[in-house]
């Protein structure tokens, strides 16, 4: 881990209701990193994107040729389209150079995926006006504002082994 990456941090990301509009405001997501292993969080992500959101979803990956029936793209200047949201699952010293890519396409906002927090790569990407979302999973931030997770980010209905009482 960079010491960038154990740091304490200072920076603050857009709230609740900003997040919100970011995604109301987007029509497609790219997702660089994407992996086309069930294993990984990108594919699940990906799945739920797909069946559950709105958006273009372009897979990102230098290596991968097709992930869950899609193209692959080996990068976002190789997309048909500027992506509006720049999802990121890559490594922390492959950030900046994400960055780099997403400023160099046109990008609107840069969202890097739970666990990771680059505060200089947030600083850069706001000086060059992208939004900036750090540490947070664009699947359960969608599922949360339309209605699949309560705002403590578990799903609300109630499944149950237990038999119901009646009266």
């Amino acid at each position: 881990m960079s010491a960038e990456a154990a740091a304490p941090r200072t920076w603050e990301g857009p709230s609740a209701p900003e997040r919100l509009a970011l995604l109301r405001r987007a029509k497609s997501i790219a997702i660089v990193g994407a992996s086309d292993k069930p294993s990984r969080a990108s594919y699940f992500v990906a799945t739920y994107l797909l069946s559950s959101s709105p958006y273009t979803v372009y897979f990102v990956n230098p290596v991968a040729k097709e992930i869950l029936g899609q193209p692959v793209y080996a990068s976002l200047a190789d997309l048909p389209e500027v992506p509006d949201i720049v999802d990121v699952f890559r490594r922390h010293d492959d950030l900046p150079s994400v960055l780099q890519e997403s400023i160099a396409v046109g990008a609107k906002t840069l969202w890097l995926q739970l666990g990771s927090w680059h505060e200089e790569v947030a600083r850069d990407a706001e000086a060059a006006g992208l939004d900036v979302v750090m540490d947070r999973c664009v699947k359960i931030e969608h599922a949360r504002f339309h209605g699949g997770l309560n705002l403590a980010g578990f799903n609300t209905g109630v499944i149950s082994s237990k038999r119901q009482l009646t009266a």
